[in-house]
């Protein structure tokens, strides 16, 4: 992956910092994009020496000058990490409409929006590597995330049609669905709740962030080119398929 340029959405915080700074490590040139704590993103980049760019992935306007901007300055994207993403959670019956569309468009609409707009360079330079961040609760369901459940299970089958589509030129498209990650807004949740979910995952802990990215780095890298259409779950064994 040395010299690769790599965006990764979503990439200033949680999972996305973890797999930005571990593809920094591997060699890439990374930009990681942020639509709402600019602190937080201000303080990524002082940290790692990681590249920020602010924009919404659920405004296809936004990502095609975001993407144009990255490739007049950088160079062209070889490697889109499709990471960002957005919870509201509710009963379906409690729900409003706004709650379900904002899901939908940050979660699954986003990744026509990058995809789009960086799939023309990479079929015509005979390289690329999507990678797309689902969810468990995309493979199995979750009670209240009937918006977030809906949105990450179409991650998986964009993945795959896009996969399809793209693999004689050279680009692969994955999934990673992780299951509960280590993360500030699931430490967060209160000790009893947590204490109920650790018991589901058969190794008996919640996953770690690094976790995720080294599944990242194994499938972004040139040797992984014969992998596409695939999902690769990173849930200790609560869902298997």
């Amino acid at each position: 992956m040395k010299n690769r340029t790599a965006l990764v959405t979503g990439g200033t915080r949680g999972i996305g910092a973890s797999i930005s700074r571990d593809l920094k490590k591997a060699g890439c040139k990374v930009i990681a994009s942020y639509h709402g704590n600019e602190e937080a993103a201000n303080a990524f980049r002082k940290d790692t020496g990681i590249e920020v760019i602010r924009f919404d992935v659920a405004d296809f306007d936004q990502c095609s000058q975001a993407v144009k901007k990255i490739e007049s300055e950088i160079g062209p994207i070889d490697i889109l990490i499709n990471n960002a993403g957005i919870t509201r959670d509710g009963f379906m019956h409690k729900m409003g409409a706004e709650s379900w569309h904002a899901v939908i468009e940050t979660n699954l609409t986003s990744l026509f929006n990058m995809s789009r707009v960086v799939i023309e360079g990479m079929r015509a330079r005979g390289f690329g590597r999507i990678i797309n961040i689902s969810s468990i609760n995309g493979q199995m369901g979750q009670v209240g995330q009937a918006n977030y459940s809906a949105a990450k299970a179409g991650v998986i089958g964009f993945s795959k049609a896009l996969a399809r589509e793209s693999a004689n030129k050279g680009i692969t498209v994955n999934t990673i669905a992780p299951g509960y990650i280590a993360t500030d807004m699931v430490k967060a949740v209160p000790e009893k709740v947590l204490e109920g979910i650790v018991a589901k995952i058969p190794v008996g802990r919640l996953g770690e962030p690094a976790e995720i990215a080294r599944a990242v780095c194994f499938l972004a890298a040139d040797e992984s080119g014969f992998i596409t259409g695939e999902t690769l779950s990173v849930n200790g064994g609560q869902y298997m398929e």
